[in-house]
């Protein structure tokens, strides 16, 4: 049995906290400044996490590499399996010629890529992280984006950067329930508090990114539309998640903001750039198989029966989704559900209780992946799909993503040693004594959370707890610190190696993780740096009214 220790290095709290933040420093230095692949930066940063969990903290090495062993399974199951069921549905509508039937549909929206890009990385990209999130936007989007024109590099910078505002609500608002659980506070009356938070980004996420895609011209040029787009999608994120229903906050809001966006084009031509948008400059020059796509001729109308057949695919997702949420049937899902002791992990939390990651969770039928597979039998059926087809195009999947599946093993892997040892516990208790000006950090624990795993779920789940422990000692409001949390949490997800790892896989640069990371990095600190604001305001009488 180990017990965690908060402050191993000269019983000093900031001095041990230092210490516990080498993994993660080594591995952004390695992403962003050395451009080290993504696997082996993430390879690295595990071997450091376990020398620091093994000759710091005194953790049995057993049990440090049975923490990395569950983590890199949990990095598989569910994490991957969602994004791996999801690029197949993808990966099947590519085979069979109706995602180019989808792709043309988008374009006769707009033949604006900049409009494009909102339509697809921010409102199409929030429907897939409302119904599966974990990756899934990112990976899809980026690769709708480059069947439209765009740069394999920014078409990866604009999903993750798109990525951000619906996280919190993503998978049917997980995160948020998930941070209900572990705070013993109403998910309801965190979803509300979220969504006081997360609109407020949403206002500015498209014009961020007509901003990357074109600079200060294509904000002068469309920021109208840019505006309507992130307004309409803030306001319909707030009314949901605060009167209707917490776990549909992304659904509306994304239709809503995707209306707004035709709308404005019907309503009001917009003025279209002189010269093609290509993202980035001399860094992502058009290779021949995107200046060959941009000189073709117009292709043919599609009929009415093609269009259909193509939006399919996610009428059949978002149908699946919709009726496993029904409780009935979620109960009836649940039964299959089994709970295990993580065999030889044997963990006690610095409190003396005994901690709760040793415990692994095969939710088999209510985890998204499955029902995500689901959905793609379902689409097979529905596009007339034979079986060989189909696992021809599973293990083009699983080709594509290689690369992507041990990165996020092996991130997976460090955030669970880190978390064992006592680590992430040791920073976030460090931030957590802050006092009153806790208010302005809380954001970046979230963000330290969702950076280090992937996943705004887990932020919440490691730090939720002590996000309502610092607010009771610094005499702040609960719901407050653990909403932030989550609001925070969602701009670290641009930056987690998972997530490089799976843009950069799906557009096709494995080993330019780095190169990703050095064009989101920015954004992400830059949105933190608001959120930050954002929180401290609302915790004094400036925003106080914001609290429910």
């Amino acid at each position: 049995m180990y017990r965690q220790v908060l402050d191993p290095v000269a019983d000093s709290l900031g001095w041990s906290s230092l210490v516990a933040a080498l993994p993660l420093a080594v591995l952004f230095v390695l992403l962003g400044a050395l451009r080290m692949r993504a696997w082996l930066a993430s390879l690295i940063a595990l071997a450091v996490s376990l020398a620091i969990a093994i000759w710091t903290y005194g953790m049995p090495a057993d049990q440090a590499f049975l923490a990395g062993t569950e983590g890199a399974a949990f990095g598989f199951f569910p994490i991957l399996w969602i994004v791996i069921n999801a690029l197949w549905v993808y990966n099947i509508t590519v085979a069979t010629g109706h995602f180019d039937v989808l792709r043309r549909t988008f374009a006769q929206v707009s033949d604006d890529q900049r409009l494009q890009a909102i339509l697809i990385a921010f409102s199409f990209g929030a429907l897939l992280e409302a119904l599966a999130g974990f990756g899934t936007p990112v990976a899809v989007t980026s690769v709708m984006l480059i069947a439209l024109g765009f740069q394999p590099l920014k078409a990866a910078v604009l999903a993750l950067t798109a990525n951000t505002a619906p996280v919190a609500f993503g998978a049917m608002a997980t995160p948020i329930l998930t941070l209900g659980k572990v705070t013993g506070e109403s998910s309801d009356t965190l979803g509300a508090m979220v969504g006081r938070q997360t609109p407020i980004l949403a206002v500015f996420v498209p014009l961020i990114l007509v901003l990357i895609l074109d600079g200060r011209r294509g904000v002068r040029e469309t920021w109208p539309t840019a505006l309507f787009c992130g307004a309409a999608f803030g306001a319909a994120q707030y009314v949901t998640a605060n009167f209707i229903s917490v776990p549909l906050a992304d659904v509306v809001a994304s239709l809503v903001s995707a209306a707004a966006v035709v709308l404005v084009v019907r309503l009001r031509r917009p003025h279209a750039p002189a010269r093609p948008v290509i993202a980035g400059g001399a860094a992502d020059e058009p290779t021949p198989e995107f200046a060959a796509r941009a000189g073709r001729a117009e292709a043919p109308a599609d009929s009415r029966a093609d269009v259909v057949r193509a939006y399919a695919p996610y009428a059949i997702i978002i149908a699946v989704f919709v009726v496993c949420q029904i409780d009935q049937v979620k109960d009836w899902l649940n039964g299959a559900t089994q709970t295990v002791g993580w065999p030889g992990l044997h963990i006690t939390a610095a409190s003396g209780k005994p901690s709760t990651l040793p415990t692994f969770t095969f939710n088999y039928f209510t985890t998204p992946g499955t029902q995500m597979l689901v959905a793609g039998l379902l689409t097979m059926i529905a596009l007339r799909v034979g079986a060989g087809r189909a696992l021809r195009a599973y293990g083009t999947t699983l080709v594509q993503l290689r690369w992507a599946i041990l990165t996020v093993m092996a991130v997976l892997a460090l955030a669970f040693v880190m978390n064992a040892s006592g680590q992430t516990v040791t920073l976030g208790t460090w931030m957590a004594g802050a006092g009153g000006a806790f208010a302005v950090l809380s954001p970046v624990l979230g963000w330290l959370g969702t950076a280090v795993t992937g996943s705004d779920t887990s932020s919440n789940s490691l730090f939720g707890a002590l996000q309502i422990t610092a607010a009771n000692k610094a005499d702040l409001s609960p719901v407050l610190m653990a909403a932030t949390n989550s609001s925070g949490g969602v701009l670290g997800k641009m930056v987690s190696p998972q997530n490089l790892a799976i843009a950069a896989a799906a557009v096709g640069l494995d080993g330019r993780e780095g190169d990703i990371f050095r064009r989101v990095v920015l954004w992400s600190l830059l949105f933190l740096a608001g959120m930050c604001v954002l929180s401290g305001l609302q915790s004094t009488g400036v925003l106080s009214w914001m609290v429910p």
